[in-house]
């Protein structure tokens, strides 16, 4: 490393500066020129290492062989023809793959579409006609997407809906479970929530519950156990669909295929976008049968839903990802990393609380008096960036320090990232306490 960024990079930032919307902002002034595992090299020449995972994208790191070779080889085939004109029978294979590891012992079905944002809506769409009814019940702190439903259904308005208009109705957000802050045990944090939304909205109004099974961009929140189950009982009782936002807790990045796995949580319906395809835009909705096909045919799918070259990146990582050892190699990725951190956090008092699972970890950063450091982890983040590791934001604040690195990631790049962020925070610390 000589200079973040690179004078190469500050040349597009000057660039991007006159040619794009300022609206499309980007968390680094970095500019990559290609990737492999998980390292990223700038048009600089200099290389970093990649905790973020383009959001938890690349879960089994860049240019991964099989995933790359499966999609050079569909493009030699065709590209395109639309599942809905003329099918093909990677569309139907990836359906019968997440319908075989999915949460749940019931018959499913799934419906394939391109970002993550989309595959919500069609949750929603398929719930609201299954039931006939329209409410909506979010989490607080939970994130959806930036379709015009989704910043409805996003905790956070600032900037995601900022002068967007109004935000759609129906839509009701209850007390999430957050054991460092609440204290609550989960049975007791699922009936304060339950009761509210009955005050506001009545159950027999919900079509839907949207649950995020840990909360990413709210900052790596995971509920205290038995929650879920209980807000699952009472969606069951009431006839409400529960829908799990697993696009980016989902295929293995918690250390097992679906977060909610580890929480015995078996929702109706489970959303999967990000990692399923290795970087290549496909998403899925897949749910109990009777669920899915609630809706006519033609209701769902658009023009790029199921492309075939994303089909057959998405069969190679869902081989990969169900093979023998990649959930057990995402596990210890998680042991590996949560050792380092509650180490750290031991000796940096900025560090309030350590939490996450496998190979998605969040570090809240706090004042002395405990409240949400925002500027920590603006200087925390931009040194660790100058040392050379790219981390993520998190937190309703901007105040959580999230990691996401592949599950193929080596032990020794593991051990290099925690000493980058002993060094961030050692900088931090003392640049404060003079």
């Amino acid at each position: 490393m000589t200079q973040v960024p690179g004078t190469m990079s500050e040349a597009l930032h000057e660039l991007r500066a006159t040619e794009v919307s300022a609206a499309v902002g980007s968390y680094t002034p970095i500019y990559i020129s290609h990737a492999e595992g998980s390292i990223l090299t700038d048009v600089d020449g200099q290389e970093y290492i990649d905790f973020g995972c383009g959001i938890g994208v690349t879960t089994l790191g860049h240019g991964h062989p099989a995933v790359l070779e499966a999609a050079i080889d569909q493009m030699r085939k065709f590209s395109h023809t639309l599942f809905t004109i003329t099918p093909y029978d990677s569309y139907v294979k990836v359906a019968q793959q997440l319908n075989r590891i999915a949460p749940g012992d019931f018959v499913k079905k799934s419906v394939l579409s391109s970002t993550g944002a989309e595959a919500v809506e069609n949750a929603i769409k398929i719930a609201r006609a299954h039931t006939g009814r329209n409410g909506i019940a979010v989490l607080d702190h939970g994130y959806h997407g930036r379709t015009n439903l989704t910043l409805g259904l996003n905790y956070k308005a600032v900037p995601l809906a900022t002068g967007a208009g109004p935000r759609p109705g129906e839509i009701y957000r209850a007390p999430n479970s957050h054991p460092y802050l609440d204290g609550m045990d989960g049975p007791t944090a699922a009936r304060k929530a339950i009761a509210y939304l009955e005050k506001i909205s009545g159950a027999e109004n919900l079509a839907c519950f949207l649950i995020e099974p840990i909360q990413g961009e709210g900052g790596v929140i995971e509920p205290a156990p038995g929650f879920l189950n209980e807000i699952q009982r009472w969606c069951n009782d009431n006839g409400i669909v529960v829908i799990a936002d697993e696009i980016q807790t989902g295929l293995g990045r918690t250390g097992t295929l679906f977060a909610s796995e580890h929480f015995d949580f078996v929702p109706d319906v489970v959303v999967t976008a990000k990692a399923i395809a290795g970087g290549i835009p496909v998403s899925a909705v897949t749910g109990r049968a009777d669920i899915m096909d609630s809706m006519k045919p033609g209701a769902l799918s658009g023009t790029f839903s199921g492309n075939p070259v994303g089909c057959a990146a998405a069969l190679a990582v869902l081989d990969e990802l169900t093979a023998p050892g990649m959930m057990d190699r995402s596990a210890e990725i998680g042991r590996m990393i949560q050792t380092g951190l509650r180490e750290l956090q031991s000796r940096y008092s900025v560090i309030g609380d350590v939490r996450g699972r496998g190979a998605l970890h969040g570090i809240e950063l706090v004042h002395p008096d405990g409240s949400p450091h925002p500027e920590a982890f603006k200087a925390i983040s931009k040194r660790a960036l100058e040392l050379g590791l790219l981390v993520l934001p998190g937190g309703s604040d901007g105040h959580v320090l999230r990691l996401l690195p592949a599950i193929t990631v080596s032990d020794e790049l593991i051990e290099s990232a925690l000493g980058i962020l002993d060094r961030a925070f050692a900088d931090f610390q003392a640049s404060h306490s003079q």
